[in-house]
């Protein structure tokens, strides 16, 4: 299968420096930054720093020390932040993806949430 990538997209500005962002952390593959419309307490987007569209064309394309760069900047942000499962409350991990996920940037980006009850994530199919 074929991914298209849209470099103009926000994630890719960011990445150039051409927008500022709140960096939690960077990797030499991946930058997390506080979200600026955060929803919780902990409010992080962590994304890779190549061209990659969703989840699964990451997973297609990346190399492996991408990948291990990016579940691992995951894992660090849950650190860093306090909500990691085994310090705090815990937390939790969304990736968006295409039209019907209701992906906002052609970006691949997790979020990562916490810092209070969350609720249910989602309710039974009617």
């Amino acid at each position: 299968m074929a991914y298209t990538y849209d470099d103009q997209n926000i994630f890719a500005k960011i990445l150039r420096g051409e927008i500022p962002n709140d960096t939690v952390l960077e990797t030499e593959h991946s930058l997390a930054f506080r979200d600026i419309n955060a929803q919780a307490p902990t409010h992080v987007l962590v994304i890779p720093k190549g061209p990659y569209a969703t989840f699964d064309h990451f997973a297609a394309e990346a190399s492996d020390a991408e990948i291990v760069d990016f579940n691992r900047a995951i894992g660090e942000v849950c650190r860093m932040t306090g909500v990691a499962a085994d310090r705090g409350d815990g937390y939790r991990l969304i990736a968006n993806a295409g039209a019907d996920g209701v992906q906002e940037v052609p970006h691949l980006h997790v979020h990562v949430i916490g810092g209070h009850m969350l609720g249910r994530m989602l309710q039974p199919a009617r």
